[in-house]
């Protein structure tokens, strides 16, 4: 056996079975091309539509997310057209305020005009009437703007003043009471406080109508024997209603018992009072109350107690002076009694009578006895006896119960002066208005009035979730909630002046609020806008479909259809090479 190289046996080719009952070729180009189709038709799909995601099976979360986003654009939207709403309101509003500022204005050129003295009754009567057409107006138009069927300001009759008594008090202790008063006091007593501070007080006290009906407290003394801590309380049971610029009926004013008041207060702070025995029981409270009485005039009193006593005489035995009861007929004899002192220091040589007396009394913090006996040569307790003989025969002679007059210091009757009738003896006709209109005392006042009427909130849907919504607030603008509704230029001119102030102020305070209100709401608009313009970029971009990409998909699938279509041919005709074999 030659030795040569072994051969081995050639390894059969891999090749592809030939099958006729299973076309596998087939199948898999079928496949591709269902894919191919599938894939083509969401192509068009989305290219039609303009959406990447046409159902929940293009991208589940992109639909969700989308579908909120949707929700936050279309609630946005209509947030945005309820602002615009709101602010369309607000714009009513305002021209509705607009309006009544202009008649207010005009009704306070007619009040300024009325308060000059030149004109007559008539004459203010007819700026009256044109005042009160305008406020019937401001009336309506209060009452009745609307807007979209619904009325625009609250309908409240609650006042910016406050309650409508207090007002008026308060109106009248500013525009002449408290002024008038200290003026009087110091120009025929004399005597001016300190600066120190004085409350105003319109519900701190109340004994009932027809008893006291303001009074004057205070508590501790300094080193001169001036009271502190000096409030005057005022009872609101014998001041309402009002009735300015006097107040009352007669024979008692409310003007006047103000004025009496003042001069307790100014006694306080100008004289040693805390040497003097005072209240129920004490010597020298006939003093104090007589000048009190002696400033605005006493003269009604005296003669009404002289009926009920049966004469004059009967009044005076029957009163003590020298331990206070307290009664009208211990005010009527302490008046009478101050009168009597006026007159003797004037005919002892004094001019100025009780005047000169007070005043060396407040310069040297004197007692009561001190003063008698400097000006007097006698004590308080010899004068009250002395008085007591001459009082019936001075009645007599020196007073006149029965004329206008009402005997008040530096009237017709005390001090041969102009006559002062009970409507004239305070003409309350201040120069001046406001929180000082005393130079005496530093003044602090009970608040009477809110400056605010009731309101009407409107909310505005300003978001596109629950919550978020703004409240706009519009007052009540009625002749009642303005405070205005007793304006009278006939017989209140200055006051009127006063009320329309405080009108026009609220009114200018609530189109400020509306004003920015309504900047609120378009700066809400803007912001809305921003929002909804940003939300609906963030869901495009979940949305919707980039053309680019689907155009070459789209290119792409037809191209793989038409290669699949062929290849399924191409695969179909497998099956024939077998019949060859046949052959």
């Amino acid at each position: 056996m030659t030795n040569a190289q072994a051969v081995s046996p050639a390894t059969p080719p891999n090749r592809a079975p030939v099958k006729v009952f299973t076309n596998t070729a087939a199948i898999n180009a079928q496949r591709s091309l269902n894919g191919t189709g599938a894939q083509l038709a969401r192509s068009v799909e989305r290219m039609s539509s303009g959406l990447r995601i046409n159902s929940a099976r293009d991208d589940a979360a992109g639909l969700a997310i989308s579908e909120r986003m949707t929700s936050q654009i279309r609630g946005m939207t209509q947030a945005a057209r309820n602002a615009n709403d709101g602010v369309s309101l607000l714009q009513t509003a305002d021209g509705a305020l607009s309006t009544l500022a202009e008649n207010l204005q005009r009704v306070r050129e007619l009040a300024v005009q009325a308060s000059n003295g030149s004109l007559s009754t008539s004459d203010r009567a007819a700026l009256n009437a044109e005042a009160q057409q305008l406020m019937q107006e401001v009336e309506r138009v209060g009452r009745s703007s609307s807007f979209n069927g619904d009325l625009i300001f609250d309908q409240g009759n609650g006042s910016i003043r406050g309650d409508r008594n207090k007002a008026a008090v308060i109106d009248g202790l500013k525009l002449g009471w408290l002024e008038e008063a200290e003026s009087k006091v110091s120009r025929f007593f004399g005597l001016q406080a300190d600066g120190a501070a004085m409350s105003i007080e319109l519900s701190s006290f109340s004994d009932g109508a027809g008893n006291t009906a303001a009074r004057v407290v205070g508590s501790g003394a300094d080193a001169r024997g001036r009271i502190g801590n000096v409030r005057l309380q005022i009872d609101m049971a014998d001041f309402t209603p009002p009735n300015l610029p006097n107040g009352g009926t007669a024979p008692y004013y409310n003007d006047r018992i103000v004025a009496h008041e003042v001069v307790h207060a100014v006694q306080y702070r100008s004289l040693n009072i805390a040497s003097m025995s005072l209240g129920n029981g004490g010597a020298d409270t006939w003093f104090l109350e007589g000048m009190a009485e002696f400033i605005q005039g006493a003269d009604e009193r005296v003669a009404d107690d002289i009926t009920t006593a049966g004469s004059a005489a009967a009044l005076i035995s029957g009163t003590n002076l020298g331990s206070w009861g307290g009664g009208s007929a211990d005010y009527s004899v302490a008046y009478v009694a101050m009168r009597y002192l006026d007159d003797r220091l004037k005919s002892a040589g004094f001019s100025g009578g009780i005047k000169d007396m007070l005043q060396y009394m407040s310069r040297n913090d004197s007692t009561l006895d001190q003063g008698m006996t400097q000006f007097l040569g006698i004590d308080a307790s010899t004068f009250r006896t002395q008085f007591a003989a001459a009082a019936v025969n001075f009645i007599s002679t020196k007073m006149n119960l029965t004329n206008a007059d009402t005997g008040a210091v530096g009237g017709a009757d005390a001090s041969n002066g102009p006559v002062r009738t009970a409507e004239s003896v305070l003409l309350n006709q201040g120069s001046r208005y406001g929180e000082q209109v005393m130079s005496g005392f530093r003044l602090s006042w009970e608040a009477v009035g809110s400056g605010t009427s009731s309101s009407r909130s409107l909310q505005v849907q300003v978001g596109a979730n629950k919550g978020q919504a703004i409240d706009a607030n519009i007052g009540a603008v009625n002749l009642q909630a303005l405070g205005i509704d007793d304006l009278n230029l006939t017989t209140l001119p200055q006051r009127a002046i006063v009320q329309v102030d405080d009108a026009l102020a609220y009114i200018s305070s609530q189109r400020a609020a509306v004003g920015a209100q309504m900047s609120r709401l378009e700066a809400t608009i803007n912001g809305l806008q921003r929002s909804t313009e940003n939300t609906t970029a963030s869901r495009s971009r979940v949305l919707d479909a980039d053309y680019a990409k689907e155009a070459a998909t789209l290119v792409r699938s037809q191209i793989l259809q038409q290669a699949g279509v062929a290849m399924v041919a191409q695969a179909n005709t497998l099956p024939q090479l077998a019949l060859s074999l046949l052959r």
